[in-house]
């Protein structure tokens, strides 16, 4: 069985030169909040969950003969006043959705079932907050 690495395709390999691409749809295990990522319990509440959900996906998509490297964190960042994020750099007041990317051969099913198994197996501090959900990023450069 092949092992298929995301971070290899156009959609996560950079190129050396600015280049315009057209990032397709993808889907991703997510997890919104809010606050400082350096001090925020939010924030690590939301990686003790997403990681641990992700790697039951994983390994219940290889048990189904499709294997895959775990892609790497994304994050999305905004605040409400944007001077806080462009200019004081108040991370206290950034809003953030943190995601990992989810094949397109799983589907919430398969998330519901990866969420059940993690959720047995210890404590998900942010389980009720995670959602699998598509970002379309369209046209980049």
């Amino acid at each position: 069985m092949d092992k298929i690495d995301f971070k290899k395709t156009d959609s996560y390999h950079a190129p050396k030169t600015f280049q315009s691409i057209d990032v397709p749809q993808m889907q991703y295990l997510m997890i919104d909040g809010h606050g400082d990522p350096n001090t925020s319990q939010a924030y690590q509440d939301a990686l003790k969950t997403l990681y641990p959900v992700a790697y039951k996906l994983k390994f219940a998509s290889k048990l189904a003969g499709r294997d895959y490297v775990m892609p790497p964190l994304e994050g999305l960042w905004w605040a409400e006043q944007m001077e806080s994020f462009t200019v004081a750099r108040d991370k206290s007041q950034w809003d953030w959705t943190m995601m990992l990317m989810v094949p397109e051969w799983l589907g919430p099913d398969d998330v519901a079932q990866a969420l059940d198994t993690a959720q047995s197996s210890g404590e998900l501090p942010a389980g009720d907050k995670i959602r699998l959900g598509c970002l379309s990023e369209g046209s980049c450069v």
